[in-house]
């Protein structure tokens, strides 16, 4: 045989280094660590609460007591942060509960860091969960015809993070996808003397299909129209860059790739082209078509965790958000 490795290399080279698990251990490329893990969780007002998400199999709106629980659990196995959500007993259509200084991941955020001071405690900054209408910003709407209000939603967006981070959050991450968000939650930040905080970017969001048990979850489904104005098409690699590069620019100081598995090629362009600390979200859809397969009995359940994460790893990924945080940790042990 004729290739262009041909006589550079000894005959059987890689087989050998396969034959144990200690040598493949020992030449692996990419490395899966209980470090890189976030668990994201959904906080709801009330005490005791475990509510299930139907759609998301083990995952749970919880009482911010009973997130203290959780995170307890998930830190003691390794996991050294969490992702906040909040869902509000009230919404408006000025999304109050976001920003306010009591708000349900507030007051989360307080607990958790009076119990769990090691903890990182990262929140997710957008309006949808708390809007009337489900949608990540202002909306202006005439008869069956609305459009989101970009910039007057920006303060909204700068005062929750504000607020978030005065709750003693450790990095606030905007999903919203205002064009300019970050720029103002900087400087919000930087004015209120929080100039330490970091800001994770959700930098490439996609429109995607795999967030709908998210939706659940978060109870945020929008009530008319979609997302697809503000989030990005799934059919585009070069806009990812350039939201990437802006949210650079205006102070992000990690990005993220959301969704995971299928958006691969955004992750390894990404972490390539900017070299920054670069998370990857395996979303709720990417989790539940696991976990439906797992119950049918038709994938190994760590097999197949453990190789998707290690998927995001090799294509760039320092951060992974998954569902699956606790027990990948667990596996990982040792």
């Amino acid at each position: 045989m004729n290739g262009p490795l041909t006589g550079q290399f000894p005959a059987l080279r890689l087989r050998r280094l396969r034959q144990s698990p200690a040598l493949r251990a020992m030449v692996a490329e990419n490395r899966l660590t209980r470090d890189q893990l976030v668990l994201p969780l959904f906080a709801r007002p009330g005490r005791k609460i475990r509510k299930p998400v139907a759609s998301m199999p083990g995952v749970f709106q919880l009482s911010p007591d009973e997130i203290v629980k959780e995170a307890a659990t998930a830190h003691a196995a390794g996991v050294p942060a969490v992702l906040l959500f909040g869902i509000p007993d009230r919404k408006d259509a000025r999304a109050s509960g976001a920003w306010a200084a009591n708000g349900i991941v507030q007051k989360t955020v307080r607990m958790l860091k009076k119990e769990l001071p090691s903890l990182l405690v990262i929140t997710d900054v957008c309006l949808c969960e708390y809007m009337s209408h489900g949608h990540c910003g202002i909306v202006r709407k005439r008869g069956d015809d609305y459009r989101i209000d970009n910039d007057p939603s920006l303060k909204l967006l700068a005062d929750t993070a504000r607020s978030q981070a005065e709750a003693g959050a450790d990095i606030v991450a905007p999903s919203d996808m205002m064009d300019g968000r970050i720029g103002a939650i900087r400087a919000a930040l930087d004015q209120a003397g929080l100039t330490e905080t970091p800001i994770l970017s959700y930098a490439a969001k996609y429109s995607s299909a795999f967030y709908g048990p998210f939706r659940d979850a978060a109870e945020s489904a929008p009530h008319f129209g979609d997302r697809r104005s503000y989030q990005m098409s799934p059919s585009n690699t070069a806009e990812a860059l350039r939201e990437v590069a802006l949210d650079i620019q205006e102070g992000a100081d990690m990005v993220m790739v959301k969704p995971a598995l299928a958006y691969l090629d955004i992750l390894w362009r990404v972490k390539s082209e900017f070299g920054y600390p670069t998370a990857a979200y395996a979303v709720s859809g990417e989790y539940s078509m696991i976990q439906a397969a797992v119950e049918r009995g038709w994938l190994d359940e760590r097999a197949v965790t453990l190789e998707s994460l290690m998927a995001l790893r090799r294509a760039g990924a320092d951060i992974l958000i998954t569902y699956s945080a606790v027990k990948a940790a667990q596996w990982l042990e040792g």
